[in-house]
């Protein structure tokens, strides 16, 4: 394995690594010339948007649809399952996996992050970072203005509310919001 790739490798598993490497801004200049094609189609072209998003993300299942604008860092690392629906300025920093399952909604202006900083200014001005997974579970709907923050897992039928802050897991069919989000009360069928 060469440098890039024990660096690339490091990143997944979340050990420190070199986020300055020139590999890695190759990649995101690449990431970010796909994303600047996809958010330039006319909205009709429903076609073209999901050819560019199924070469763009790690994996897919069917009903993807993404409302324009769309950010990312590598989308290789984004993996959604059926029935995935993001509306307008879903942004993932996608440093570690980023994991939906099926019928997940996402609102609009929603944010997850996985790519951790170094609290100490001298070690975050050197470029080393490390990134934490994000798993959302199935039948998810995320409230418009979330973030989800690095390592958080949500269970499978939660509800996050608009604005939350989501720091910590998520059970499963429980309503969270707030900054940071807290349960609010679990969802009953």
């Amino acid at each position: 394995m060469d440098a890039f790739g024990r660096e690339w490798s490091k990143m997944l598993s979340g050990e420190r690594y070199d986020a300055v490497h020139p590999e890695f801004l190759r990649r995101l200049e690449v990431t970010r010339d796909i994303l600047f094609r996809l958010n330039s189609l006319p909205p009709s072209d429903k076609a073209g948007a999901d050819a560019l998003l199924r070469s763009l993300l790690g994996s897919c299942g069917g009903q993807l649809h993404v409302n324009q604008p769309f950010r990312c860092d590598y989308g290789c690392n984004i993996h959604v399952g059926d029935n995935f629906f993001a509306n307008f300025n879903l942004t993932v920093l996608d440093e570690a996996e980023v994991r939906f399952g099926r019928n997940v909604f996402v609102g609009p202006n929603v944010s997850i992050f996985t790519a951790c900083h170094p609290l100490d200014p001298d070690e975050r001005a050197s470029g080393v970072q490390w990134a934490e997974a994000v798993t959302v579970g199935d039948d998810v709907w995320i409230g418009g203005g979330a973030i989800i923050l690095p390592g958080v897992t949500v269970g499978d039928g939660a509800v996050i509310g608009a604005g939350s802050v989501v720091t910590r897991d998520v059970p499963a069919r429980t309503l969270v919001a707030g900054n940071p989000a807290r349960i609010i009360r679990r969802i009953e069928k």
